[in-house]
């Protein structure tokens, strides 16, 4: 095996104890010969709440850093992520059967710098719900998130949880925004802004609904806060988008 994807995962207490299904989740993917994966899992905090859900597995990197939300922690796990692409996996998500197959075969495109696919919101129940306005499969030109993400009250065609994306481009972005949510909507639109990615109909994710998740706190939907995050965000895009040079062709 000589080719890493490396999963980053960032955690805080409440979250932890879903680790045990975000680890099945990933031992159950059968990558292509030649593939394997390694575990980059961040707690956001320093407390003791994490490290007794982490799996024992010598795939697995565990670290702590101080409190400074998701963003921060997955800029942190950076630091020992070896793989040639990264992956983002929430600590209360799952990945579905053949995703990251999928993920290293939209890649291998010539052009193709990231890639994201299809969502199901997983319910309290254990019943599911699709996302409406999902694009068809195939690339996703530059520009074309900030334009559905202006259109539609801020909320992008494809969702930054699925995203897979080469380690370089990521690094050369500077990782994820330095807000308190949203971080991973920042990104997304940079990398469009630069690059283009590709989406994949079939579903990669289980999006876990809980009370305890971050985007379902008041503070989430602050209406200030809020304004500020989106500024911010189109405005990094924008500033991406106008500079000549920056446009990742290969």
């Amino acid at each position: 095996m000589t080719n890493i994807v490396t999963v980053i995962t960032a955690v805080h207490g409440p979250s932890a104890p879903f680790l045990a299904d975000a680890y099945r989740s990933l031992v159950d993917q059968q990558l292509p010969d030649g593939w394997g994966w390694q575990w980059v899992i961040q707690e956001d905090g320093e407390t003791g709440a994490v490290a007794p859900h982490v799996p024992d597995d010598s795939r697995i990197s565990f670290g702590q850093g101080r409190h400074g939300r998701a963003g921060v922690a997955r800029t942190l796990a950076l630091s020992r992520a070896e793989g040639e692409f990264v992956k983002v996996l929430d600590a209360d998500d799952m990945l579905t059967p053949g995703t990251l197959t999928r993920d290293l075969a939209a890649l291998a495109n010539p052009g193709i710098c990231w890639t994201t696919s299809r969502v199901l919101d997983l319910l309290p129940d254990g019943s599911t719900v699709g996302f409406d306005q999902d694009p068809l499969e195939g690339p996703v030109e530059r520009g074309a998130v900030l334009e559905h993400w202006k259109a539609h009250d801020f909320r992008a065609q494809v969702h930054p949880a699925t995203l897979c994306v080469r380690r370089d481009l990521l690094l050369a972005l500077g990782g994820w925004m330095a807000l308190p949510a949203s971080e991973d909507t920042g990104l997304l639109l940079a990398l469009n802004a630069v690059s283009r990615g590709y989406f994949s109909a079939e579903t990669g994710l289980l999006y876990r609904k809980w009370p305890g998740q971050s985007t379902s706190q008041a503070a989430h939907v602050h209406e200030g806060e809020r304004s500020a995050r989106m500024a911010v965000v189109e405005a990094r895009a924008r500033a991406l988008t106008a500079l000549e040079g920056w446009r990742v062709d290969n």
